[in-house]
């Protein structure tokens, strides 16, 4: 059984869980569910287990666990938190040298000198997918998810999710209203982002935390259109619900990247890192987490080898439409995001 297969019912047991121990010399701060059997191939031939884990649901709260303390050798931040682990003094940089298949992570995903610069790599991209609108074949007519006006649409008023993540309601509103990046965003598009956020809140049934909680929200019928990463509608296509993945509206799409970071003063043995890093870049990797979560390896020469067939059933699939790119952005600009957004959702 899939990671994606057990979405529906397993993640509310994977959260609970805060760490799985195994070899005790490297720890490894993870999303839920980011343990796979398939990713770890070569570590444990080499190490004789999987590393010890430490879950977490979003970006806040595993940055806010690190820099309140918490000792770990490695975390997975997704590319927009990358530099406030730079800026708390966190992470230093990468020995690429030790790391074979660098050579083939996709150049777009280390285009920032926040990731790269004269001191070094700070960041190793590892995985990449797409958010975009989930809705139900049945009762959502496609013509009305060509636009992401769907969002304010009346009609869908109680029926909407969105996700309770900065990076991707921002992304959303930014397209929304003509702004396909968040690079020098003026005050007057950010206000107009956070209007149209405020035009579709009262139609908003629930903010979901994670992928199960937007596919159990969809499953039950609550929620018709929603704003989704496509590892939920991958989980809910398994489940046979009809249920379809509109990533070419008028407006675009987004995308996001993450990867690992290499924590200063860590517990851990150096060089079990190295061991963890290239067993995730290895081709073998692209496979299993497709199947295990539905993501695509930041390895571009290991994704070259997957089927067509197979890309596309995951929603990875390469998608001819404006993408908004959920980049590093400047503490300052992300501090006021955070801000607007939980106004918003507080009814502000």
């Amino acid at each position: 059984m899939t990671i994606r297969t057990t979405l529906l019912t397993g993640a509310a047991l994977a959260l609970a869980l805060p760490a799985f121990a195994a070899d005790s010399e490297l720890t490894v701060l993870d999303w839920a569910g980011w343990d796979i059997e398939g990713l770890m191939t070569s570590y444990v031939a080499k190490n004789g287990d999987k590393p010890t884990y430490s879950f977490f649901a979003d970006d806040d709260e595993a940055f806010q666990k690190v820099s309140s303390g918490f000792k770990t050798d490695l975390a997975h931040p997704c590319a927009a938190h990358v530099g406030r682990y730079r800026e708390a003094g966190l992470i230093e940089p990468w020995d690429t040298s030790k790391i074979p298949e660098f050579a083939n992570i996709a150049p777009r995903m280390l285009n920032s000198p926040i990731f790269k610069d004269d001191a070094g790599v700070w960041f190793i991209p590892t995985d990449y997918a797409y958010t975009a609108i989930a809705y139900n074949t049945k009762d959502v007519p496609a013509e009305d998810v060509a636009s992401l006006k769907v969002f304010t649409d009346p009609k869908y008023a109680g029926r909407i999710s969105l996700p309770d993540s900065t990076d991707d309601v921002w992304s959303l509103a930014f397209l929304a209203t003509g702004v396909t990046s968040w690079e020098n965003v003026t005050d007057e598009q950010f206000q107009a982002a956070a209007d149209w956020l405020r035009s579709v809140h009262p139609n908003v049934r629930a903010y979901w935390a994670d992928p199960a909680e937007m596919a159990q929200l969809m499953a039950t019928g609550e929620v018709l259109v929603a704003w989704s990463w496509n590892d939920g509608v991958a989980a809910l296509q398994d489940e046979n619900f009809p249920v379809g993945f509109q990533r070419s509206p008028a407006e675009g799409a987004a995308t996001w990247f993450c990867g690992y970071v290499n924590l200063k003063d860590a517990p851990g043995k150096e060089e079990k890192a190295y061991d963890f890093i290239n067993s995730m870049l290895a081709p073998s990797s692209a496979p299993a987490l497709l199947d295990g979560i539905g993501y695509a390896l930041a390895n571009d020469a290991a994704m070259k080898t997957v089927p067509e067939e197979a890309l596309k059933a995951a929603f990875v699939d390469p998608v001819n439409t404006t993408l908004f790119a959920q980049t590093p952005v400047p503490t300052e600009f992300r501090t006021k995001m955070i801000e607007e957004f939980e106004a918003i959702k507080a009814g502000f």
